[in-house]
């Protein structure tokens, strides 16, 4: 690919351009070439921006709604006509698809796609899941490089014909942000007024249905020993049922016990200063959060579904619960909430996995090797 050529990558919303594709931008940056973003507008972007890269607002939806996907493409079709990328890097089931057709229409080059979870493999309707089978299966013939998050999902895709060369890139997180942080435990602590002794439960994602919060809530009633700090917020784009009835009942059978801590920017302190990491998810791609959790040092409970079974290790690095049911996912958290030596032992193993599989340096640059975009001479 030509020194300093344009690459645009695509993302549904500033929380996945921030969080997922910001150190793709930054290592494209370094190997010499020029990133762009897109997604929709919203405030995270300015810390992307503030690095000196260039964003481009798109009217994404995430919906099925024609009007508004239509609208996208074109917003696409036109910032790919001002720009000409070298490669097109789409990701998520509806923003990647729609930087597919757009980088086809318009003869970009190279064309790629990340698959974060497919939305076939989501627990719904059947018509729904379908619908998704068929759009992926569509979006596979546009594209040049197909690349799932889990390996699991790149079995899928391939097994059902939608890549026959998918290949799982990972996730991963920078390990000099996320470590064991005895300093940054004190000080939290003392901020929250949570003594040092205390086992504290931690959750960081979006206050979604599927992520599991009913089941959580209700299972840390069986948890007396245990706090659960809560982070993350609801996206103004997020769908499905509102999760604020199942706080409102928790705080008052939990009262001290739940802290919220709503969307924060130093989730690696808050995971240091936690002893325990939970995702009872109902569907996933390979979540960040739990890679976090395990460089940070804390054993993971987590649901045996794509994504985190390939990530925990039953019984080593943390518990695989089932899907769906409080019961199993309270008696895990309170093994644990119970055995500070198990605790200690799962999370020093839990870290070692994810310094061996999820480094951010490693699984980006597998990624850009993948997109075809090796350093060029005389990159910083």
């Amino acid at each position: 690919m030509p020194a300093g050529a344009p690459v645009l990558f695509v993302a549904n919303v500033d929380f996945a351009l921030r969080h997922f594709l910001l150190p793709l931008m930054r290592e494209a940056r370094a190997r010499g070439y020029e990133p762009i973003g897109a997604c929709a507008e919203g405030p995270l972007l300015e810390v992307v921006r503030a690095e000196g890269f260039r964003v481009v607002a798109v009217p994404m939806a995430r919906s099925l709604s024609v009007g508004a996907n239509w609208r996208a493409l074109r917003a696409l079709r036109r910032l790919i006509r001002e720009v000409r990328p070298a490669l097109v890097h789409g990701h998520f089931p509806i923003s990647g698809l729609l930087a597919r057709v757009a980088a086809r229409l318009e003869g970009v080059p190279r064309v790629a796609y990340t698959g974060h979870g497919f939305l076939f493999n989501q627990p719904g309707p059947l018509w729904r899941r379908w619908l998704s089978l068929s759009l992926e299966w569509f979006g596979g013939k546009l594209t040049d490089v197909f690349m799932t998050v889990s390996e699991e999902e790149a079995r899928d895709a391939r097994r059902l014909g939608i890549a026959r060369h998918a290949v799982s890139c990972g996730n991963g997180r920078d390990p000099a942000v996320f470590h064991p942080d005895p300093e940054a435990r004190a000080a939290l602590r003392a901020e929250f007024r949570t003594p040092a002794e205390a086992c504290v439960v931690v959750a960081v994602s979006r206050l979604v249905r599927h992520k599991g919060y009913p089941e959580l809530l209700a299972a840390m009633e069986a948890v007396p020993g245990a706090t659960l700090w809560v982070v993350g917020e609801r996206l103004s784009s997020d769908h499905g049922e509102d999760m604020e009835p199942f706080f409102a009942h928790a705080g008052r059978m939990l009262g001290p016990r739940l802290r919220r801590l709503g969307y924060r920017h130093d989730v690696a302190r808050v995971l240091a200063a936690a002893d325990i990491f939970t995702l009872p998810s109902h569907f996933e791609g390979l979540p960040m959060s739990v890679i976090e959790a395990m460089l940070s040092g804390l054993p993971v409970v987590s649901t045996d579904i794509r994504g985190p079974r390939e990530m925990v290790v039953e019984g080593e690095t943390g518990f695989l619960v089932p899907p769906h049911e409080a019961e199993p996912l309270a008696e895990a958290l309170a093994r644990l909430a119970g055995d500070p030596a198990l605790r200690a032992r799962m999370g020093e193993a839990g870290r070692a996995r994810a310094l061996q599989l999820y480094t951010e340096r490693h699984v980006v640059g597998r990624t850009l090797d993948l997109l075809g975009l090796p350093p060029r001479a005389g990159a910083a």
